[in-house]
C-alpha cells in the first residue's frame, strides 16, 4: 500500500520526534511505501521557515535519509476534479 503523510504529521514527526511517530514510520517503511507530494514538501519547508526559523537544515537532513517516493503536484489544477471540504487544503 502507498501511504501519503501531510505537512502537519511530517512537522510533528521531524521536529518533535517520539516513540509513537517512530513506530508509525517504522511500520510504514517496513510494510508499505511512503509517498510525499511535491506540494507537501514545499509546504513543509514554508511552514518550518515561518514557524521554526533555523530548522530548515533538520528538514533537509531528515528528508535526505528518508526512503519515500516523490510525486509531482501540478501548480494549477482545473476546477471540478474533486470536492475538498476545507478550501485551505
Amino acid at each position: 500500500m502507498r501511504i501519503m503523510l501531510d505537512t502537519n504529521v511530517l512537522i510533528s514527526m521531524i521536529l518533535f520526534p517520539g516513540k509513537a511517530f517512530q513506530k508509525m514510520l517504522d511500520f510504514i517503511t517496513r510494510s508499505h511505501h511512503l509517498v510525499l507530494s511535491s506540494f507537501v514538501v514545499d509546504e513543509l519547508f514554508a511552514v518550518v521557515e515561518r514557524k521554526f526559523p533555523g530548522k530548515r537544515k533538520a528538514i533537509d537532513e531528515y528528508l535526505l535519509n528518508l526512503a519515500y517516493e516523490l510525486v509531482y503536484t501540478p501548480r494549477h489544477m482545473p476546477g471540478g476534479l474533486f470536492e475538498i471540504r476545507d478550501v485551505n487544503d
